[in-house]
């Protein structure tokens, strides 16, 4: 059956039957490297702590096309609820591509390679440079993934002018979105503090959840900012309260309570802090907030990568596609602190992080096509 794949299905498949669950990469990245290096890319394997990275170029001066992504994926989950073995990668009766990192995101670093192997052919003196920058560290706490790659790159004044990140960014058909950007992500968590006491005695206690509650309430109906052109407004969501000893007869000295802002760029993390701080003092409460930035917000506006990409998209598929900034973070915040142009474009995304994941097969073809594309309209 491997035989009749097309190359960028080989390789998917290749790929997909590494079982490379956070931050493990089973070798998925000496197979990407292997095939770069034959190109003539310079290769730099970057272990960081216990993630495998690397960073690969070819090319002189001139503008710099990265492609970048990530080799690991999630866990399984219940293997009995998959239809077959999650890294068992194969291509089913009904076209599907099924296997755990088909659509996030080993498919779209299949097709990354190949339209590169296919560019390099044709065009073996294009201008400028391509790189690849791949981790095993996406879906993990990248810590030691794309954002300490990225530092590195920043020290030695590595240039970067063009991204375009693999991930899912696909809703119904491929390309028909494209990620411009993404919002932020400020994590906080809330301790307000009580005193504890007997529920028979309330006089002798102060209930810490009573005491939040409308302080709690004021923080979810606020209107943080409007959003602009290219991103929705601000929103704030509570993601998790805890209190109490487990017993029903006693008033909790303690309330815990973790919260989530997804900012635009109307909005900062200090204004954000300010303004929630302010809340809660007026409602007089004995507070204190352990704070967590995940990403700032960014944002790449019409210009020479995305117009690449968008016609592209409409040369290989006939319809132009979408550029919206919805969804949660990606690698690309990291990249884009570099001051490059950044987008997202992969597969279909309905799939991803459930049992029996999988793509439409003859898509990932597409989109070979549509990276090879992007390459000739910015660097042939």
């Amino acid at each position: 059956m491997t035989t009749a794949l097309t190359p960028t299905l080989e390789l998917a498949c290749d790929l997909i039957g590494r079982a490379s669950v956070t931050p493990l990469d089973e070798g998925c990245q000496a197979l990407m490297m292997q095939r770069l290096e034959r190109l003539g890319f310079a290769l730099e394997p970057l272990r960081i702590e216990e993630v495998d990275n690397f960073w690969a170029r070819r090319g002189g001066a001139g503008p710099v096309l990265c492609f970048a992504g990530h080799t690991d994926v999630v866990p399984t989950g219940p293997l009995e609820a998959w239809q077959q073995a999650p890294f068992n990668a194969h291509v089913d009766a009904d076209g599907m591509l099924r296997g755990r990192g088909a659509a996030d995101m080993k498919g779209s670093l299949a097709s990354m390679i190949i339209a590169v192997e296919r560019f390099v052919a044709d065009h073996p003196d294009h201008r400028g440079a391509i790189a690849f920058l791949i981790t095993s560290d996406e879906e993990g706490p990248a810590l030691h993934g794309t954002r300490a790659v990225v530092e590195r790159l920043r020290e030695r004044g590595e240039r970067l002018d063009w991204c375009i990140v693999g991930e899912p960014s696909s809703t119904r058909l491929l390309g028909d979105v494209v990620k411009n950007g993404r919002r932020g992500s400020l994590n906080g968590r809330l301790t307000v503090r009580g005193k504890q006491g007997h529920v028979a005695y309330p006089h002798l206690a102060r209930n810490p959840i009573h005491l939040a509650a409308q302080a709690l309430a004021d923080l979810a109906a606020e209107q943080w900012d409007a959003g602009n052109a290219f991103f929705p407004p601000t929103s704030f969501q509570i993601s998790n309260v805890n209190s109490g000893t487990g017993a029903g007869n006693v008033v909790p000295g303690e309330l815990q309570a973790l919260f989530n802002f997804r900012f635009s760029t109307e909005s900062t993390v200090e204004g954000l802090q300010a303004r929630v701080e302010a809340i809660l003092d007026r409602h007089g409460l004995d507070w204190h907030i352990d704070w967590s930035l995940s990403g700032l917000p960014f944002l790449t506006e019409p210009g020479d990568l995305l117009d690449a990409v968008s016609a592209s998209v409409e040369a290989v598929t006939g319809y132009r596609p979408e550029a919206s900034t919805s969804g949660g973070t990606s690698d690309g915040r990291f990249i884009a602190t570099l001051g490059a142009q950044v987008v997202e474009l992969g597969p279909v995304n309905a799939t991803i992080h459930q049992v029996d994941e999988h793509v439409l097969a003859s898509d990932l073809d597409l989109l070979t096509e549509v990276y090879y594309g992007t390459l000739v309209r910015l660097l042939a």
